[in-house]
């Protein structure tokens, strides 16, 4: 008995020492994780290649290494160990593709037999292979008047030797994010692997492909017979206000030296029509498609092309989802897609004839969906707020989900943390909404904690089970915040009338639902602390929080990152005018009264409640003008109040070191105001 009560006390000491050197998630932690860029599936399923990307907090950068893996989660080993290759790609022959030295290489599966298929100076990047391996299209930034790489080199030699920097416009769209877009555009290029020849499918062309936004990698694929290849472009001439890309293709069996290649058009044009994907018979093809031209957040509808006769028609009507990321199944009768759905992103299939649908893998946050070469196993990559992104499998027939990879047990094992809850509250109108809680670390029954209030950007997006890494969720409750995350109108994954009804309101029915949200946390969940209330958004999120500025002082203090504070001179600055023209019903001298009743600058006089505003400098979307009006206007209220300036950000903070000050600084700056 007593060896007995021994071992028990024994094992509940161990128990307790394991917890108590458990801590709470930290920056290096955050900046630690081992992140999952991509991943592709051999033909035969049984292995998987995937990239990953460490951050070294010292060096102030990140590092990548490709791994494979067997399907089974066993086996794991690095891929040409040592060597500097990313974005690995099965070739339908089984084997590895890679990027090595911006060019594409190809190897056996155990790394021998390399061979180097590309040698261009303006690189390669986003490879797809044709069913037959003998062919692959890629990316590659080239001047439209270049038929050469040397042409290319020597413009960009001649560019960096002289001593003028200045460039001049003549039209609209000249930068885009953090990227002044020079003269280079993104074309379309054709390998032929048996001879290495490389034809640029946009020769001339000034338009990229994939349209430089709204589109991806998914925007250019392969007909089954290898004979065609569709693409996505936005040939508008005004492109800062058009959102009208469009599915072309081209019959690459007709192409000829140095000459335009012939396309059709085979989206109907107008909205967002984008990732064009064959049915595996070729009979098909799916693309996604707007209806609202200028709006970028309208639903994602599914059409299916009829290859023979022309028609269209769309397939996922009977549903209030958008369909984005998609495949086909093997026998062409399915399609399975990822899309918002309240707070998870949930992969769901759709019948190709009938358009019923239900959800395969509803919570959590995935992406990245493929299928086995047997068409039984999808993959795809799972997170959730306790889990960066890891490798998924889900069994067609019996419904098993199976973790793949661990690529951060280690650090994860030592995190105190807890899962994300939830609750739904009631908004402007009698709308339901729903808002994620984060309780702190080691949380205790019959505490009250502060409460750390975020919303999001978008403002078409939402709040997800996800592990992120900027606006980390359990990064804002590590120092013992409850978290309380809401999505107001015009976030996704609620049916697409939410998401309309915050364009042309920015301040009315989401500031309702904000406001509304907060006041049901701190009434319903008793472990809030009403005395403590802190708010923080960013870029729309940012414009929320200077709206709430100049509404309301019930926060201790708001943390502003790339906020919107005066929306005439926003419009006046930002790259992608369809947006404010589509959110507020036209230009500032269109519908000034929209533009002015909206805007955080008209209410400045009421400003009182201390704020922190961040910035960065190669920030194109919400440009710096924004935060150096907002902050003078701060100084000149005499609101306390501090700015962080990144000379070297954009939109995002992405550098280690510059995240780290970033969090200190938030983090330091809360606690001067907490009660």
């Amino acid at each position: 008995m007593r060896n007995l009560i021994f071992f028990i006390l024994t094992l509940l000491i161990g128990t307790t020492l394991v917890a108590q050197q458990k801590h709470a998630i930290t920056i290096e932690d955050l900046w630690n994780m081992n992140r999952i860029d991509s991943y592709s599936v051999s033909p035969d399923g049984r292995t998987i290649a995937f990239d990953v990307t460490k951050y070294s907090m010292e060096e102030n950068s990140g590092s990548k290494k490709v791994y494979l893996i067997d399907s089974d989660g066993s086996n794991k080993r690095e891929f040409r160990a040592g060597e500097k290759i990313s974005s690995p790609v099965f070739t339908p022959l089984g084997k590895v593709s890679y990027i090595k030295d911006g060019n594409l290489f190809v190897s056996d599966l155990d790394g021998g037999n390399e061979k180097q298929l590309t040698d261009l100076y303006t690189g390669v990047s986003g490879v797809e292979w044709s069913t037959d391996g003998k062919k692959a299209i890629f990316v590659s930034s080239v001047y439209p008047d270049c038929l050469t790489q040397e042409c290319n080199k020597k413009k960009d030699d001649e560019a960096k030797e002289s001593l003028v920097k200045a460039q001049i416009f003549d039209e609209l769209m000249y930068r885009h994010w953090n990227d002044w877009r020079g003269k280079k555009r993104s074309h379309l290029f054709l390998l032929e692997t048996e001879t290495g020849k490389v034809t640029d499918l946009n020769i001339s062309s000034s338009f990229d492909v994939p349209p430089i936004s709204l589109g991806g990698s998914d925007d250019y694929s392969f007909s089954p017979d290898g004979n065609s290849v569709v693409y996505t472009q936005n040939r508008d001439k005004f492109l800062a206000t058009s959102t009208d890309n469009n599915v072309y293709q081209i019959d690459i069996t007709k192409l000829k030296e140095n000459t335009k290649p012939e396309f059709t058009q085979v989206s109907p044009g107008g909205g967002n029509d984008n990732t064009p994907k064959f049915s595996p018979d070729g009979s098909k093809l799916a693309f996604v498609s707007m209806e609202r031209p200028g709006f970028e957040a309208d639903k994602y509808r599914l059409v299916i092309h009829d290859v023979k006769t022309g028609k269209q028609r769309f397939l996922n009507e009977k549903m209030d989802y958008s369909v984005s990321s998609f495949i086909w199944s093997n026998d062409g009768k399915t399609i399975y897609f990822v899309t918002p759905n309240t707070m998870f992103s949930s992969i769901f299939q759709i019948d190709v004839e009938t358009g019923e649908y239900k959800v395969v893998v509803e919570q959590k946050d995935n992406s990245s969906i493929s299928l086995s070469g047997n068409g039984k196993i999808l993959y795809f990559l799972q997170q959730k707020s306790t889990q960066p992104k890891e490798l998924f499998s889900y069994n067609l027939d019996s419904g098993e989900i199976k973790q793949i990879t661990f690529v951060n047990n280690d650090i994860l094992a030592n995190i105190e943390w807890n899962e994300v809850e939830s609750f739904w509250a009631e908004g402007a109108n009698g709308a339901k909404v729903q808002s994620i809680v984060v309780k702190p670390p080691f949380f205790e029954e019959g505490k009250k904690y502060p409460v750390m209030f975020l919303i999001h950007g978008g403002p078409q997006g939402h709040w997800t089970d996800d592990f992120h890494y900027r606006w980390n969720l359990q990064m804002f409750a590590a120092p013992g915040y409850v978290v309380v995350a809401p999505n107001p109108r015009g976030s996704v994954g609620y049916g697409q009338k939410f998401t309309d009804e915050i364009s042309q309101d920015w301040g009315g029915k989401v500031y309702t639902d904000l406001m509304n949200s907060l006041d049901y946390a701190l009434e319903k969940l008793p472990y809030t602390d009403e005395n403590n209330v802190f708010a923080a958004g960013a870029s729309y999120g940012g414009y929320m929080i200077n709206w709430i500025a100049g509404h309301t002082d019930r926060f201790n203090t708001l943390v502003c990152h790339a906020g919107v504070f005066n929306l005439e001179s926003m419009y006046g600055a930002t790259e992608e005018l369809w947006f404010p023209e589509w959110e507020f019903g036209g230009t500032p001298w269109e519908n000034p009264e929209l533009y002015q009743k909206w805007s955080p600058h008209k209410f400045v006089q009421n400003f009182k409640t201390p704020m922190l505003v961040v910035h960065g400098a190669y920030d194109f979307r919400v440009p710096e003008g924004q935060a150096f009006e907002l902050f003078t206007s701060l100084q000149k209220m005499g609101v306390e109040s501090k700015f962080l300036y990144f000379p070297d950000e954009y939109h995002f903070v992405v550098k280690p070191q510059n995240a780290k000050l970033w969090w200190n600084t938030v983090y330091d700056w809360l606690e001067v105001y907490r009660k």
